[in-house]
């Protein structure tokens, strides 16, 4: 009982602390360090950044996708040879980027329009759009919580110091629409409208690793309107590019993900592991037996799962439940890159109202600690190339098991509340 006291009385010191103003600071020096750093890495003229690297290099994959489209050629869409001639033409010389496209062929169509600028016009536009974006999404949130509402400066600082924001940047890539389907199906569910939450929800489909626990975790908790709606989503958008482009290049696609799942090393995983922040990748690096890491990450997906499921089915508000349903699609995910974890903006912020909003309560000391490093951890997920533990993961791992505790004892979390409004 004492040891208990004991570690209570210091997770309430350390919660104590992290005031919100402390927060915005530590954010802000963040800020600062970070694209500072980016402006400085950015200022040289030309497609290279002053540390050799192409400006937003994974947006490369998108560019020359659309032009294939445009070009009639969406057959070859996954031709690696004429990806590498892309790199190639962009870059202007060789260079040792090697890239595969793992995307839908719907993914690149809205980018067909942008094929006659130049490589860096497309880009800066594209990040142009879903900073706008971004910043929407966070806006919307911070509007739908009312503890968070008295410290827009906090919220600000935060968004514009979030680790991931930066990395999606740099790399140029697809992570603004992944957060606006969850915000989306966020605000859609505190509408009441859980089927179109679930349409939200279901376009996800582009992007098929967030959409490995969502519909499982919606199915086993029997939200019929909400699986419903995502089904619809996802068939219709399955239906149209199957339409557009074709069976040919659909089995392409199809191939090429297969492939990447029965095989991950011959994907991202085997290039940077170090960047991932979901449970397989988890595994991979603390476990060097491949059997081994597909057993313990089908058993941990399924705890999780399993969690997701009774947070969803309980009486807690919305905000919770959502949460426990977004790290469940973060961790199931098989890969996820550091500027993937956009996504996981919404929890972060529904449930910083929560902590804000329900000061007195038993496990708010541990879950403000556990989103302080759910924020920042992320930063430091290099680390891990010699520690081989990916400290981000549990973390994520014990906010959602916060939740689910919540749910099994009196005096936790939930409440008779519907929402946090």
């Amino acid at each position: 009982m004492s040891n208990f006291a004991g570690t209570y009385a210091w997770l309430a010191s350390a919660a104590n602390w992290l005031t919100p103003r402390r927060i915005r600071d530590h954010a802000i020096v963040l800020a600062l360090c970070l694209w500072g750093v980016c402006a400085v890495d950015f200022a040289t003229p030309g497609v290279f950044d002053r540390a050799g690297n192409i400006k937003f290099q994974d947006f490369i994959q998108f560019s020359v996708a659309a032009r294939l489209i445009a070009q009639g050629r969406a057959g070859d869409l996954y031709n690696d040879q004429l990806l590498a001639d892309g790199i190639h033409a962009v870059a202007g010389r060789d260079t040792e980027v090697y890239m595969q496209y793992f995307y839908g062929p719907q993914v690149a169509l809205p980018f067909v329009p942008l094929v006659r600028l130049s490589f860096l016009a497309q880009a800066e536009i594209w990040i142009t759009l879903s900073l706008l974006t971004y910043f929407s999404c966070i806006y919307f949130l911070w509007k739908a919580c009312s503890g968070l509402r008295p410290y827009p400066g906090f919220v600000a600082a935060c968004a514009v110091a979030y680790p991931p924001l930066f990395h999606f940047l740099v790399r140029g890539q697809l992570s603004a629409p992944i957060l606006l389907c969850f915000t989306c199906a966020y605000l859609a569910f505190l509408a009441r409208r859980d089927w179109l939450a679930g349409i939200a929800l279901g376009f996800l489909v582009f992007k098929p690793q967030f959409l490995v626990a969502v519909p499982v975790v919606l199915l086993l908790a029997q939200a019929w309107k909400a699986f419903a709606g995502l089904a619809v989503s996802a068939g219709a958008q399955s239906a149209f590019t199957f339409i557009y482009f074709g069976p040919a290049v659909m089995r392409l696609y199809l191939s090429r993900l297969l492939h990447s799942a029965e095989r991950p090393g011959t994907a991202e995983l085997i290039q940077s592991p170090i960047q991932m922040h979901s449970l397989r990748a988890f595994w991979v690096l603390l476990i060097p037996w491949p059997r081994g890491v597909w057993i313990l990450y089908l058993l941990s997906s399924l705890a999780v799962i399993a969690m997701a499921v009774a947070v969803w089915k309980s009486s807690s508000p919305l905000a919770l439940r959502f949460s426990a349903l977004l790290l469940a699609a973060v961790l199931v995910s098989p890969h996820l890159y550091i500027y993937d974890l956009l996504a996981l903006a919404p929890a972060l912020l529904l449930l910083a109202n929560w902590v804000l909003t329900h000061p007195h309560q038993a496990s708010t000391p541990a879950l403000s600690l556990l989103l302080y490093l759910a924020f920042l951890l992320p930063l430091f997920g290099p680390l891990s190339r010699w520690t081989h533990l990916q400290l981000s993961v549990p973390v994520f791992i014990a906010i959602l098991w916060i939740l689910y505790r919540s749910i099994t004892r009196a005096g936790g979390l939930a409440s008779n509340e519907s929402h946090v409004v």
